[in-house]
């Protein structure tokens, strides 16, 4: 059965207050994948690494035959160097770095697909610098979004609602975590206005994932009509930036704070 947000906010507010009694970590997070469209991605990235490995030793084996032939044989001492040369191929592929995620400007961009599997790979890379009941969040919001994405494959491009939605997956869900992460973590904990900076980012990624929800059922049932998300999107939008806001508020601590207090408004 699908939670709904309340019952979203409630148990990660319950998960926040076991965090700040000593809590519990989930070892290995930052290396599951949060949806089906993030997986596909990373393994595509995978296959695509081990077909240039493939390539590459074909290439050394071919090489070297051209040589052997050439010289009339490689002898011992070739074949291991050949050797040598196969598992420096081999370790290269095994110690290249991941691919870095895709940059936030990115996301809202290319076919429903493409969107979806970007801000879900995005949402991992910040995934572990996020308290524990927002990063549970961000789970939920990765099958969210692979739901989403079925749904928007269906529409044509030019479709109203597809530009609403770009907004959502691609503008409000990161600019809300990029609000949190511009905060000190030493203040991240620090209640101002009845909230900690915490607790605010729980509860903005609530209503998004509820907004997600929303949306998903909405497409689903057709009502494309009936959307009218851009009036709640600006809510949820404004919300992030209080969450700064309240901790620049009679705190001085030599670290300058973004003042979003103003934000400018969108091109359109």
């Amino acid at each position: 059965m699908q939670e709904t947000p309340d019952q979203t906010l409630a148990a990660a507010k319950r998960s926040l207050a076991v965090q700040r009694e000593g809590g519990t970590h989930r070892p290995g997070v930052g290396s599951s994948s949060i949806g089906k469209a993030s997986a596909e991605a990373k393994i595509k990235a995978l296959l695509r690494r081990g077909a240039y490995l493939a390539a590459a030793i074909f290439a050394i084996f071919v090489a070297t035959g051209i040589v052997g032939w050439m010289i009339g044989g490689i002898g011992q001492m070739g074949l291991m160097a050949l050797g040598l040369v196969v598992m420096a191929a081999i370790a290269i592929f095994f110690l290249a770095p991941k691919p870095k995620p895709p940059k936030r400007a990115d996301l809202g961009q290319g076919n429903p697909k493409q969107m979806v599997a970007r801000t879900e790979l995005w949402l991992e890379a910040q995934r572990d610098a996020l308290p524990a009941p927002a990063a549970a969040i961000v789970d939920q919001l990765g099958v969210q979004l692979d739901a989403l994405g079925l749904q928007l494959d269906q529409l044509d491009e030019h479709v109203p609602a597809m530009a609403e939605v770009r907004e959502l997956v691609g503008e409000y869900i990161p600019e809300t975590i990029d609000n949190y992460r511009k905060i000190p973590a030493h203040l991240r904990s620090e209640e101002h206005a009845g909230q900690t900076a915490d607790e605010r980012l729980v509860t903005s990624l609530t209503k998004l994932s509820g907004e997600v929800d929303r949306v998903t059922r909405r497409l689903a049932e057709g009502a494309l009509d009936d959307l009218a998300v851009k009036s709640r999107y600006l809510e949820y939008r404004y919300g992030g930036d209080e969450m700064i806001a309240d901790m620049t508020e009679d705190t001085d601590t030599g670290v300058p704070l973004p003042d979003l207090s103003v934000t400018p408004e969108k091109t359109r």
